[in-house]
């Protein structure tokens, strides 16, 4: 109990230290004295401070929650199906929010643009929700009628196949304007979460970590098995919802706010496990939090580095990160 305490305060030293380094981290030439002045104070120039705090320290918190809430969806899922390669995506909410986006692209021009383009940046994200939410309705109407949880995880990867080759079709039709907005945004940015937005996402994703966290003890018995956990009393119906609902909700979420974010949801759960050498949910849950919260930041100063002055993609560089990490945690343990 003391290493595992003495850890968890080593990890949060290193989330502050990547927090900070992540928010003087970028492309502005902005001596790191004056961005410490204007994160803390005023560093005497308006414009500084107009910079440092409505750009790299909201885009900082943004990687924390999109790392958390994700890398939290994907250990839920883990648990539920036992499978070591579910993740946030296995549901295909991302595959929908992703379809919503495609399909406010393909308005572009019509008669209902005006009214689209009048809600401004927040379109995207009502139309990758309304994606997300859609699949979800859905994922939750088999749930109800299905009681093997495979039978759900095949379905719901059905259903996101369905929505990627939709979007595929939409793209095959859209102008070359319109597709490269949509492109853009599966790449991936923790850029676009500004202090308005920020509650909105902030609400989905602490009431989802929330309600996870008062289910540990039922999580734990999903370890055993379903059988195991039903003759132990527990709600299998009930909870198997309640997983699906706050996985698909906070991964919908960080995925209409943020784009969708490949790697994290998966790696992050096998490398607590790993870390901690457990699987109670009482030390994982809140493990996989904060290394899910780390490794996005890590990734966030990566793909600031500039490259032929510009800077990388999210979605690659959390891939490029997670597949060593599988690769690691597989000839470590030999198996997953």
């Amino acid at each position: 109990m003391k290493n595992k305490a003495v850890i968890f305060t080593l990890l949060f030293a290193l989330l502050l230290v990547v927090f900070i380094c992540d928010i003087f981290t970028g492309n502005a030439s902005i001596p790191v004295k004056e961005a410490w002045a204007a994160l803390f104070g005023t560093s005497g120039d308006a414009i500084t401070d107009e910079i440092i705090r409505n750009y790299p320290l909201p885009k900082a918190i943004t990687a924390v929650i999109a790392g958390s809430a994700l890398s939290l969806s994907g250990l839920l899922m883990q648990t539920l199906f036992r499978n070591p390669l579910a993740g946030p995506d296995v549901l295909g909410v991302s595959a929908g929010a992703g379809l919503g986006v495609a399909l406010l692209t393909m308005l572009s021009g019509t008669v209902v643009y005006p009214i689209i383009s009048s809600l401004g940046s927040m379109a995207q994200v009502i139309a990758a929700i309304a994606g997300a939410a859609l699949v979800l309705l859905l994922i939750l109407a088999v749930s109800a009628r299905i009681k093997d949880s495979i039978t759900i995880l095949v379905l719901g990867m059905i259903f996101g196949y369905v929505a990627s080759a939709m979007v595929t079709i939409l793209q095959s039709f859209a102008d070359p304007d319109s597709l490269k907005v949509f492109v853009t945004w599966t790449f991936g940015s923790l850029g676009g979460v500004t202090w308005d937005k920020m509650p909105l996402l902030l609400t989905f994703v602490l009431a989802g970590t929330a309600i996870a966290f008062f289910m540990q003890k039922a999580l734990n018995s999903l370890l055993l098995g379903e059988n195991y956990a039903a003759s132990g009393g527990l709600n299998i119906k009930r909870t198997r919802f309640l997983i699906i609902t706050i996985a698909a909700i906070i991964t919908g979420a960080v995925t209409a706010f943020t784009g969708p974010i490949a790697f994290v949801g998966v790696v992050i759960p096998h490398f607590a496990r790993a870390f901690f050498g457990t699987v109670n949910h009482k030390t994982i849950l809140p493990a996989t939090i904060l290394l899910g919260s780390i490794l996005m930041l890590v990734c966030d100063i990566v793909s600031q580095i500039p490259i032929a002055n510009r800077t990388l993609p999210i979605n690659a560089v959390t891939a490029i990160f997670g597949a060593p990490m599988i690769v690691w945690i597989v000839l470590k343990r030999k198996k997953l």
